[in-house]
C-alpha cells in the first residue's frame, strides 16, 4: 500500500448515496474513519456496514464521522442503504480513482485466477488531515470495535 502512517490523506470528491458531492475538505478539524469495501450486498460488507451503522452513536461522540467507500454506483449505494437500513455515508467510486490512490485498489485471486478489487482496507485520518492508523485485509468480526478502541487512544494522547 502506498499510503503510510503520517501522510496527508489523499483528496477526492466523490457522490454518495444521494447523489451528493462529497469531499475530503468537507471533514477538515475532524475524525474520519473511510472503510473501503468490495461490493454493496454481500455477506461481509453488509456485515460491516451493519456494525459500522450500530456504532455510529459511539463514533459521533468521539467526534468522527463513519464513511464507505466501494466502486459501485450511486444507485446501488441506495439500495444497499434502504434495504439494510445503514445510517454510514457511501462513496461511489465508479472509476475507481479514490481506491487507486489510497492504495486499496489490488490484484487479487480466488481459486487461482487473478482479478483487481478492492481490498478491504480501513484508514483513520486524523483532524489535520493526516493519516493516523491502517487496517489491511481487514477481517470484518471485531473490526468496528478496534476501530473504536484505536480513535478513544488517539483522542487520549
Amino acid at each position: 500500500m502506498a499510503l503510510k502512517i503520517g501522510n496527508k490523506a489523499p483528496a477526492f470528491s466523490l457522490e454518495n448515496q444521494d447523489g451528493a458531492k462529497m469531499k475530503l475538505a468537507d471533514f477538515a478539524g475532524k475524525w474520519l474513519v473511510l472503510y473501503f469495501y468490495p461490493k454493496d450486498n454481500t455477506s461481509g460488507c453488509t456485515t460491516e456496514a451493519v456494525d459500522f451503522t450500530a456504532s455510529l452513536k459511539k463514533f459521533e461522540k468521539l467526534g468522527a464521522t463513519v464513511v464507505g467507500i466501494s466502486p459501485d454506483s450511486v444507485k446501488s449505494h441506495q439500495n444497499f442503504c434502504t434495504k439494510h437500513n445503514l445510517g454510514v455515508t457511501l462513496l461511489s467510486d465508479p472509476d475507481k480513482v479514490m481506491l487507486a490512490r489510497y492504495g486499496v485498489w489490488q490484484e487479487k485471486s480466488m481459486y487461482g485466477k487473478k482479478y483487481m478489487g478492492v481490498v478491504r482496507t480501513t484508514v483513520l485520518v486524523g483532524p489535520d488531515g493526516r493519516v493516523t492508523d491502517i487496517w489491511e485485509k481487514v477481517k470484518v468480526k471485531g473490526h468496528v470495535e478496534a476501530v473504536l478502541n484505536t480513535l478513544t487512544e488517539r483522542q487520549a494522547k
